[in-house]
């Protein structure tokens, strides 16, 4: 485990720069679930392939970016899932995106993922590790190297929302909910980037960020692999956590790499708040 976060923290560096020094227009082709590709989105996939598939302890690895999986180490015993660059359409207008890793054993599951890391690049490069607590990090640019920042805890209650989705899509029950932490006085944090936004989040205590099932994507439109079950592990490691308006994420199977779900992410008095509402919506 530690040899893939040594990796993830040379990903990390490269594709930091590559940010600061690469093109950020598109590319004539789409991704595995169908976005328009920027050509960061195919840079930093193989930034990524190119630490992950020589690292010893990865049997095998999944992209965002592409169909199917590819091998690495027979000898591995690690399955690492990864968007190698999530919300890379807010780079040509600055804003913060990141890249987001699950470490899998046994298979891709939320049952079966044993850490979870992500980083945040934006005025300074953070990176964000689950395995027993969660840990931030933090890149110091004169020496290329991660440094310990703090262990992180998610509040009982917090203060910021982060509602995603096409709200004109959202069904009455979920506006309902959303309209009513705005009256308790929450305030809106969304960016339209899932890692800056549940960032903001981690570490501002807690709050609840939440991408539905809308009328026209039921099912959700983040990925399990790749996004959601990685963050679920985050927040409740975190003493927080993460559901799909039913019950817990990780207790979710995945029948195909780019399988999507409904996701809810925050402190416990808000995702308590989202199971009430969602439960009352099935009767």
């Amino acid at each position: 485990m530690t040899e893939i976060i040594n990796s993830i923290q040379k990903i990390a560096v490269e594709i930091k720069d590559a940010i600061k020094t690469k093109d950020t227009g598109k590319v004539e082709s789409q991704n595995a679930s169908g976005d328009v590709q920027v050509k960061l989105d195919v840079i930093s996939d193989e930034i990524v392939e190119k630490y992950l598939l020589k690292t010893s302890s990865v049997i095998e690895i999944i992209s965002e970016e592409k169909e199917d999986a590819m091998p690495a180490n027979p000898n591995g015993k690690y399955f690492v899932a990864y968007d190698p660059l999530d919300g890379s359409s807010l780079i040509d207008v600055d804003l913060s995106v990141g890249s987001i890793f699950g470490i899998y054993k046994g298979g891709y599951s939320g049952q079966n993922i044993v850490a979870a890391a992500y980083v945040v690049y934006g005025p300074r490069v953070e990176m964000v590790v689950a395995r027993d607590t969660v840990e931030l990090f933090r890149l110091n640019e004169q020496t290329n190297e991660f440094e310990f920042v703090k262990e992180l805890r998610l509040e009982e209650k917090g203060k910021i929302l982060g509602p995603g989705g096409t709200q004109k899509c959202w069904y009455p029950y979920h506006k309902e909910m959303i309209d009513n932490f705005f009256k308790e006085g929450y305030r809106l944090r969304y960016s339209g980037g899932m890692v800056p936004d549940l960032h903001q989040i981690l570490l501002k205590g807690g709050g609840l960020f939440a991408y539905p099932g809308t009328t026209d994507k039921p099912k959700g439109k983040l990925r399990k692999l790749f996004e959601v079950f990685p963050f679920a592990y985050v927040y409740n490691k975190a003493g927080g956590l993460a559901v799909d308006g039913k019950g817990d994420l990780l207790d979710l199977d995945s029948e195909g790499y780019h399988d999507t779900t409904p996701c809810f992410f925050g402190s416990n008095y808000e995702i308590t708040k989202v199971l009430k509402t969602y439960e009352g919506a099935d009767k």
